[in-house]
């Protein structure tokens, strides 16, 4: 299929998270459509996962659904931030640990039918407790952490307790790494040689 041409593209609106953005578009065959669009920075994702494969996941309140969220660390991307220094950024203020080892594991696009936000997935590993602590911007107030088995993790998703999508996506990621280190133990080989 031929791909949409955008006739207009006009900003109405600029915000400190998202800007939107409304195009009057054509299809291929002639006819017009609007395409109303959340234009985000992307953000990037820690996974954090102790030596015994537990995962650090987050607790908090989520304004837009109105409900405490289990997540991983998240934050929106600085304009021309690298998203391995993000995820490291994020990682250390909303939990208060460092990684020594920042994996990468993909990059999604979150909601691609109205936005284009993309995050970026990594695995944190080798992880340290900071020595200035969790640095919580007012709206975190309230989050706590939970350190938590893996295959809790995954009971969570298929009981339907963890339900935000980049969380999912990071931990079934994470997943595949560990089946990688265990199939290294298992046979012989170092498990600290990268996957």
């Amino acid at each position: 299929m031929a791909d949409l041409k955008t006739l207009t593209s006009e900003k109405r609106y600029s915000g400190n998270v998202f800007n939107l953005v409304v195009d009057t578009i054509e299809y291929p065959s002639g006819n017009r459509g609007v395409r109303e669009i959340a234009d985000h920075p992307g953000g990037a994702v820690a996974v954090p996962m102790f030596e015994n494969g537990d995962l650090l996941l987050i607790h908090h309140f989520r304004y837009p659904v109105k409900q405490r969220l289990f997540e991983l660390p998240a934050g929106k991307l600085d304009p021309g931030e690298d998203p391995r220094r993000c995820a490291a950024r994020e990682l250390e203020e909303e939990t208060g640990y460092l990684a020594g080892s920042m994996k990468e594991l993909t990059t999604i696009y979150t909601t691609p039918g109205f936005c284009n936000e993309r995050l970026h997935l990594f695995l944190a590993s080798d992880l340290k407790k900071s020595p200035t602590g969790q640095k919580l911007e007012e709206g975190e107030i309230g989050l706590t952490l939970h350190r938590t088995p893996f295959r809790e993790a995954l009971r969570m998703i298929g009981a339907g307790e963890i339900v935000d999508a980049k969380t999912i996506c990071g931990i079934l990621l994470a997943e595949k790494v560990l089946m990688k280190l265990e199939t290294k133990r298992s046979s012989g080989m170092d498990p600290h040689v990268q996957p």
